[in-house]
């Protein structure tokens, strides 16, 4: 659009409370559940919900005006223009207000009895091992959720006390739900600490467990942090909490929100003076390590308990 453009305040603040996730699902994108907001497949970093929206990665968000311009480029006048249908075109409907909610108090879910549907999603779904599986749950990381069946992946503080919770559906018909807890701490997502100088950072737990199941050699040496996400929260705690750690492995999804996350991530490392610390990248064959793992089970491939991860830069 070019020349000036002139709206009213009303046409303002109309197309800043357009409903984007109606809007982002006409435009063709896809967008996944995520507790009570909507997570974009492009980008898993941004979240909206009604005519917010917030990028996890950069910590600032905003409303739908300000979307527009900085996720498709366009100026104010365009975004207004877009957001409205066009001139003779119709406008998106608007989101209901919503109200600033008080935060909650994290507060783990009630627990199940047993963690029989749990169990065999992970394991027969997910492939698995089912010792790994089991350590995590003798250590109360995993549990199975009383009301909805999902698992529950469970992060601890150093004095062990419940900061974070990140529920999967388990589910297998459609996007399953995934979704963290009200009131969680992101610096304490699902995460073990071993006592080697390695760190393997991954974006979910799934993808964490998949990993250690295809390279179960020492892994209990180890330590590993699922960031429930791509935000480097949970990565620089566990740095801060092991001061031994100088090698980050970066395994992150093998596609373009991963490649944008892995960059990023690294450098933030740089950023934070870690620059004397080794950090490369393990990259799945497919999309994330968990198709790796199902690929190779389907192919009937068992995993080798001597396989160790092969260091390769990316």
């Amino acid at each position: 659009m070019s020349g000036y453009v002139h709206f009213t305040e009303e046409q303002k603040q109309r197309a800043n409370a357009v409903n984007l996730e109606i809007f982002l699902s006409g435009q063709g994108e896809r967008l996944l559940r995520s507790g009570r907001e909507k997570r974009l497949a492009s980008d898993h970093s941004i979240t909206v919900r009604g005519n917010r929206w917030y990028d996890h990665a950069e910590g600032k968000g905003g409303c739908a005006i300000d979307f527009v311009q900085k996720f498709y480029g366009q100026s104010f006048p365009d975004a207004v223009t877009m957001l409205l249908g066009g001139e003779q075109g119709q406008a998106y409907p608007c989101s209901e207000s919503v109200r600033e909610e008080t935060a909650k108090p994290f507060v783990l879910p009630p627990v199940h009895s047993d963690m029989r549907r749990a169990f065999a999603y992970l394991t027969r779904t997910r492939c698995i091992d089912r010792n790994v599986v089991s350590a995590f749950a003798e250590k109360k990381m995993l549990n199975e959720d009383a009301k909805y069946h999902n698992v529950v992946f469970v992060g601890y503080d150093r004095q062990g006390v419940a900061r974070h919770a990140h529920k999967r559906g388990t589910y297998t018909k459609g996007d399953a739900f995934k979704g963290n807890v009200e009131g969680c701490d992101p610096r304490y997502s699902f995460h073990f600490t071993g006592v080697s100088d390695t760190l393997y950072v991954f974006e979910a737990p799934i993808d964490m467990l998949s990993f250690i199941t295809l390279y179960q050699k020492d892994w209990q040496n180890h330590s590993y942090v699922a960031l429930c996400g791509v935000s480097e929260h949970a990565m620089l705690q566990m740095m801060k909490d092991c001061p031994q750690i100088n090698r980050i492995a970066l395994c992150l999804d093998n596609d373009e929100a991963g490649m944008k996350a892995r960059e990023r991530l690294g450098e933030i490392l740089k950023g934070r003076c870690y620059q004397e610390k080794e950090v490369f990248s393990l990259l799945p064959e497919k999309k994330d390590w968990n198709e790796d793992l199902t690929e190779q089970s389907s192919l009937g491939l068992s995993m080798s308990n001597d396989r160790a991860p092969k260091m390769q830069m990316a």
